[in-house]
């Protein structure tokens, strides 16, 4: 019989860092996945073939801006560059272009080129920006080290704590408790506190907004915060697409003499007397000692699992984990040239970088008031990304990529409509948005692909659209990430762990959850090895 010593069920970027990471330290791995091409949410296709255009567009469909993985050092630890990864800087990060006015206000990787920057849009706020990234700055070194680990009940306050002692100065000397407000404060508090121009709040807190919960939720201050890392990290763009990635992951299991299976479904996790002993797909059984899972939690233990083999208690609390309604929506668009913002319709750096579309914190207010009505937001708050400008490898001459994200479209909907029949009027509003900032878009589409919260349901298995999994808030972070029982990887099941956005620290093209998945069972494999003995 074909055994394995692991194997990894979907191929997101989080189950194959983990796979990457068995299979350095020489164990044998095979990745299983439901879907013909790899990489889950990271994945770059080609689409849009025609005869004018007949190499196609590369589009992502799913995750584009790689941020937070760079601040993880596994792309270093993997030599992921030697298996074909090659990133390309976005410089600015990002950029806000001034509604109905002139200039913008770019968000450089260099601090000093980004305060020259707001100079010229918002003078008042350029002392405030300096304070507001020398003060989360200090603060997110300490929480990136616990993002870099599995959760406990003390960790993240512990190495704030181990943090202000020993390096002394995480908070100035009586400024401890006011400092802490802010980490428990909403996002949109921590913004409209730090700073005075209506602009500069618009842009941090749409920014804030990737992460899911709306800019009043209670301890969501960091979502804000994160920003200052920006400066350390960057953000980048992985040439020829988002999905070269999870290619060059893929390149490297292979070399190390892993499997990858694609176009395979899993239907369910073996499980036998309480231990999972492998995986059975539409035709098929793999055995393996270690069972782990890249799909939602839900999916995961609801479906692939069973009642059967859980706790009563453990089933209940994995079906009230609260996904969500919805996220976002996001069209992909070929287009045959690239928006010239009537407030800076020449300027060279807008396109290296994200595209921050939102008027002001009040119309961001008016869109989340609709999706708390089920209803999809009147005029949506918008990112725009064009890749395509700073690489070559994403469009054929004579045209261009556009993707527009945006944010508050509920899965759920008022009763009487349903995504399949108001996809394309909602994608319409979101180009329209950028044709408002460009009117030169108008008539400038070639083809577009949507992705409504169904549709990234339906694309990504993933319930309710969320591309998080599971709501980013408090509650179910750190140490309540899927649920308590479950919050460091592994399962009631012996010999099933998880690595996923389902668990801690959460979404994003960040690594984390299976970086730390991977040391887990690292770990664990190692003791068993050893009382074999």
């Amino acid at each position: 019989m074909d055994k394995q010593d692991a194997i990894v069920v979907g191929s997101g970027h989080n189950g194959l860092v983990t796979a990457c990471y068995l299979a350095k330290e020489g164990y044998s791995v095979k990745v299983v996945e439901r879907r013909d091409t790899l990489g889950g949410a990271v994945c770059t296709e080609t689409m849009f073939q025609s005869p004018q255009y007949p190499e196609g567009f590369r589009i992502d469909v799913g995750s584009s801006v790689h941020i937070m993985i760079h601040q993880t050092g596994i792309l270093e630890e993997l030599e992921l560059e030697s298996y074909g990864l090659e990133y390309i800087e976005m410089d600015p990060m990002m950029s806000y272009p001034v509604p109905d006015g002139q200039g913008v206000i770019h968000f450089f990787k260099d601090l000093d080129r980004t305060l020259d920057s707001i100079a010229k849009v918002a003078p008042e706020d350029v002392e405030n920006y300096r304070e507001f990234v020398e003060f989360w700055g200090r603060i997110n070194r300490s929480v990136l080290k616990a993002f870099m680990s599995p959760p406990s009940s003390k960790g993240l306050m512990a190495s704030l704590a181990k943090d202000q002692f020993r390096n002394g100065s995480m908070f100035p000397k009586g400024q401890q408790l006011s400092g802490m407000q802010k980490i428990f404060s909403s996002y949109g508090k921590v913004v409209d506190d730090a700073f005075d121009n209506p602009y500069m709040k618009a842009a941090l807190t749409w920014f804030a907004a990737q992460s899911g919960p709306t800019p009043d939720h209670p301890a969501s201050g960091d979502f804000a915060g994160w920003h200052a890392m920006l400066h350390q990290s960057g953000a980048k763009h992985p040439r020829g697409g988002s999905g070269m990635l999870t290619q060059a992951m893929a390149r490297y299991i292979e070399a190390h003499g892993g499997q990858i299976i694609t176009g395979t479904p899993v239907t369910n996790i073996l499980v036998e007397e309480g231990k999972a002993v492998g995986i059975q797909t539409e035709d098929k059984e793999y055995h393996a000692d270690i069972i782990i899972s890249n799909a939602h939690v839900q999916t995961t233990m609801m479906k692939m699992v069973g009642r059967d083999h859980l706790p009563s208690e453990t089933y209940r609390r994995i079906e009230n984990i609260n996904v969500g309604n919805g996220f976002g929506m996001v069209i992909r668009c070929a287009v045959e040239e690239l928006p010239r913002y009537q407030a800076v319709p020449e300027d060279p750096y807008i396109h290296n970088g994200m595209q921050l579309l939102a008027p002001s914190v009040s119309y961001m207010q008016n869109a989340i008031g609709d999706y708390t009505k089920k209803k999809p937001p009147e005029n949506p708050a918008v990112l725009a990304m064009t890749f395509s400008d700073i690489d070559p490898d994403m469009a054929p001459s004579g045209g261009h990529t556009l993707y527009g994200w945006a944010q508050w479209h509920p899965y759920e909907l008022q009763e009487g409509l349903h995504w399949d029949d108001i996809r394309e009027r909602e994608a319409q509003k979101i180009y329209d948005v950028i044709c408002g900032y460009a009117p030169n878009m108008e008539g400038k589409l070639i083809d577009w692909y949507i992705q409504s919260p169904l549709d990234i349901e339906r694309k990504h298995a993933m319930p309710r659209g969320n591309v998080m999994h599971v709501e980013m808030s408090f509650d179910q972070m750190f140490m309540f990430r899927p649920v308590p029982e479950m919050s460091k990887y592994k399962t009631p099941i012996e010999n099933l762990y998880l690595s996923s956005a389902s668990c801690h620290p959460g979404g994003g093209v960040f690594g984390a959850a299976g970086y730390n998945a991977a040391h887990v069972i690292l770990k664990d494999l190692k003791k068993k090895s050893w009382f074999k003995f």
